[in-house]
């Protein structure tokens, strides 16, 4: 038998590599950062094998330590030292998310973005204002209107402290709208945007809820994130958002949802992110742990996979991790 077309004559060493449909670089990444007004010192988080809480003292040096793998942007993410039923440390000028981007600014040259929610904020732990008797109704859920305000005045407060970005999260139907217009508002119209178009109800966010105190007091988030079940809804969702003035479109999480990243790439002309979350970061930890798995090798193995479904930008708690292979 005579082969013309062999594609094994390019897997070999030295032309596979310029082949290669997908590359994978360090500043295509972006790491998360914990800042814990509680503490006074380093806090790991059990359920995130290498990730800390730290105090805000310690923001810009944490960042250093990212910076000094190559990845060149940090999102920031905040544990507040109180909780209420509107998230007022969320916008709280001394909060801080704000006191550490204050920090970060000043001490270092990292690409700052700051996450817009009210879960880690409230003290019932859901994403905005609730309604009167949610506790004891599971039909009830979060205002959605009477939230947008506050997370408006969070997106401002980042800004005014000095994030490059701001990423609303709370799944608030016209969030990006109320940001944007607020930005502007306020003097803040080259702050970009990042919204968190597709935002699923996943059972992968445990370990970021022990991490950032932000797990519900009650009932869950169904009635405002995304049904696992629905994909066109995620194209619905980001062109609404990107309508309303989003700079960059994000789904989380990222490998259950590689589909949506994929339709996401092809219905839109903006940056698209991807949020490889604490769940599929601690799955294969914990294979690793058990000897069934190469951690490093499924670690890359899994951002190419959300680089190849068209993401652009990946949120990771393995960033630092790959850098250096990157």
């Amino acid at each position: 038998m005579h082969l013309t077309d062999r594609p094994r004559r390019l897997r070999t060493d030295g032309v596979r590599e310029l082949v290669g449909e997908t590359t994978l670089s360090a500043s295509d990444l972006m790491a998360p950062v914990f800042v814990d007004a509680t503490t006074d010192e380093r806090v790991p988080i059990e359920s995130m094998p290498g990730h800390e809480r730290v105090p805000v003292a310690e923001a810009a040096a944490r960042v250093e330590e990212v910076l000094a793998t190559g990845v060149e942007a940090v999102v920031v993410f905040g544990i507040p030292e109180s909780k209420d039923a509107h998230g007022s440390r969320a916008y709280a000028e001394d909060g801080v998310v704000q006191r550490a981007i204050r920090r970060i600014t000043a001490e270092t040259d990292a690409y700052v973005v700051g996450d817009v929610c009210l879960c880690e904020y409230t003290d019932h732990g859901h994403c905005g204002v609730i309604e009167d008797d949610a506790e004891a109704d599971p039909t009830l859920t979060v205002k959605n209107d009477e939230t947008l305000d506050l997370l408006a005045r969070t997106a401002v407060s980042q800004a005014e402290a000095g994030a490059d970005m701001v990423a609303p999260s709370a799944m608030a139907d016209g969030q990006v709208a109320a940001v944007r217009e607020a930005l502007d508002d306020a003097g803040h119209a080259d702050v970009a945007l990042m919204s968190y178009a597709a935002k699923y109800e996943s059972a992968f966010y445990g370990p970021f809820r022990d991490a950032a105190d932000g797990a519900p007091a009650f009932g869950d988030r169904r009635h405002y994130q995304m049904d696992p079940a629905n994909r066109r809804e995620g194209i619905r969702e980001a062109r609404l958002d990107a309508e309303q003035g989003a700079d960059v479109l994000m789904v989380k999480p990222a490998l259950p949802y590689l589909d949506v990243v994929a339709d996401l790439r092809r219905e839109f002309d903006r940056p698209i992110a991807a949020y490889n979350v604490s769940g599929e970061y601690a799955m294969l930890h914990a294979a690793a742990e058990k000897g069934w798995l190469d951690l490093e090798a499924v670690a890359y193995e899994s951002l190419l996979s959300i680089k190849r479904a068209g993401a652009d930008l990946i949120l990771t708690y393995f960033a630092e991790d790959l850098a250096d292979r990157l």
